[in-house]
């Protein structure tokens, strides 16, 4: 039982993490609200397509905020929610596979990347097995 406590607190906060993320990019868009970078990183030639792109990445942001939301919830009805979040952990595993396209080691293994690679490529499968097995009686 204490096992089961351990894990719907860890389900709030990892919902909460990823809930400001997606705040941060959805209300922000690609300049973001600048709560993990400043949001000056970006020089704008074409105002139009930017608004285009700007608006898919503001989706993207509510998305994730989606994400967010199922995990904190999951900690609160974490029968319930238990097969969904195992999806959402495999989700995000496979959409850390998805950094290595870029084939940059060196942005990789930078420290603004390579502890969100290392969430997504080891944590979440991990939480993945973990609510799998406190399913299992």
């Amino acid at each position: 039982m204490k096992n089961n406590a351990v894990l719907r607190t860890i389900l709030v906060l990892v919902g909460a993490v990823i809930m400001l993320m997606g705040v941060n990019v959805g209300a922000g868009g690609m300049r973001t609200l600048g709560w993990q970078m400043s949001p000056d990183f970006i020089a704008i030639k074409d105002a139009i397509a930017f608004g285009i792109q700007d608006n898919h990445i503001r989706f993207i942001g509510g998305v994730w905020f989606g994400v967010g939301a199922a995990f904190f919830i999951g900690g609160i009805m974490l029968v319930r929610m238990r097969p969904t979040l195992v999806v959402l952990c495999s989700i995000i595993a496979v959409a850390g596979l998805f950094r290595l396209s870029a084939m940059d080691m060196d942005i990789l293994l930078s420290a603004d990347i390579a502890p969100s690679l290392g969430l997504e490529l080891i944590a979440f499968p991990l939480l993945a097995y973990w609510l799998a097995k406190s399913g299992q009686k």
